[in-house]
């Protein structure tokens, strides 16, 4: 998927529509583990591609600094609330107070694979701008 100036948190609810009666359709004929696991593959693998297509269009370096940059997409519309903790030039800790994306998926009645969807992408999105950007989660509002 090419990068694109849709807030994410739009981004992920026109994935999402599209996603339910899909993710219905797998848990009807293969079950939820089944289910689960196909589209957290696909997820997986998508977000890695995502990854990839934000750093081939850095003009600078694509390190810490420019990830961290990216930060405000996310929390576009008032999508993330964080407390910002540490900046520094090896880390970056925040907290998240508040999350839209788990208030969404949660209206939607994706409560319970919303963390495929958003949360679990986070990771292994920074593999894909940067296999040297490693992202420990302690936990999730989600």
């Amino acid at each position: 998927m090419a990068k694109t100036d849709l807030p994410i948190l739009e981004q992920r609810r026109i994935e999402a529509n599209i996603i339910k009666p899909i993710y219905a359709e797998m848990v009807e004929r293969l079950g939820k583990d089944k289910a689960r696991e196909i589209l957290s593959a696909a997820i997986t693998r998508d977000s890695i591609e995502q990854g990839q297509a934000y750093a081939k269009t850095e003009t600078g370096e694509n390190d810490l600094h420019g990830f961290h940059a990216l930060l405000p997409q996310w929390k576009a519309n008032g999508a993330l609330e964080v407390d910002m903790l540490e900046e520094s030039d090896t880390q970056v800790h925040y907290n998240v107070t508040r999350c839209m994306y788990a208030e969404m998926y949660r209206e939607m009645g994706l409560s319970e694979i919303g963390h495929i969807l958003s949360c679990g992408r986070d990771g292994t999105f920074c593999t894909g701008y940067n296999p040297n950007i490693k992202l420990d989660r302690t936990q999730t509002i989600m």
